[in-house]
């Protein structure tokens, strides 16, 4: 699923970063953003995305999707976060 989910991120001109807990560094990177959505890891779907607008510095949570989901679907609702961010 993520490499479908990855590639229509691309395509739509974002980023994707794939975040385990198996990467510390990468997880240590970003562990800020994760916290401030969901502070004690509830409610998170598998898979969670996070739409971020600059994830390294003062970043701006924009939107989430959760689980898996038909892939015309993940295309059209994160086009439409992408569009809240105008």
């Amino acid at each position: 699923m993520s490499f479908y989910d990855e590639k229509v991120t691309e395509e739509l001109g974002c980023e994707f970063v794939s975040i385990k807990l198996q990467d510390p560094d990468l997880y240590r990177r970003y562990r800020k953003i994760l916290l401030k959505q969901y502070p004690g890891k509830e409610g998170m779907g598998w898979p969670t995305y996070l739409l971020v607008e600059n994830p390294d510095a003062e970043f701006k949570i924009i939107g989430e999707m959760k689980g898996g989901m038909p892939k015309g679907d993940f295309r059209e609702k994160l086009k439409s976060l992408l569009g809240s961010m105008s």
